[in-house]
């Protein structure tokens, strides 16, 4: 059916993915991209993104996110800022704070913290706050 797609690549973008964290790779301290990520592997440190980051079934974050769109099929340890569109598909778990302009959370996703909702993601005028529970 056109325009009706789940998981991973719901929120694929348009622009091809120009780094990529493979499955079993560790990857420790920050990373900092200009474009796309996915991350299939381990990240331990802070993701900071220009583009879109996608989390992979099998990947996983400690750390903090800050990415224009971010889409969590895998794991997150940490608190998240997106400027565009946070997705946590079915498969994601997210245990930390999050503030993002756009958000979906699916059936049977985890998310346990702190959500804000806001137009500007830099802390000031949060127009809702919500604290979500498992």
């Amino acid at each position: 059916m056109i325009g009706k797609s789940k998981g991973v690549d719901s929120m694929q973008p348009q622009e091809k993915i120009s780094t990529l964290i493979g499955g079993g790779a560790v990857f420790n301290g920050d990373l900092i991209v200009q474009d796309t990520v996915r991350i299939d592997g381990t990240i331990n440190g802070n993701c900071n993104c220009k583009g879109t980051l996608i989390l992979g079934p099998e990947g996983s974050i400690t750390g903090n996110i800050n990415a224009q769109n971010v889409m969590i099929s895998g794991q997150v340890k940490g608190d998240i800022i997106s400027s565009g569109k946070l997705e946590i598909l079915s498969s994601g778990k997210v245990k930390g704070d999050i503030t993002a302009r756009r958000l979906v959370i699916d059936e049977d996703a985890h998310f346990d913290g702190r959500c804000t909702m806001s137009s500007d993601t830099s802390n000031q005028g949060h127009k809702e706050s919500v604290k979500a529970k498992e």
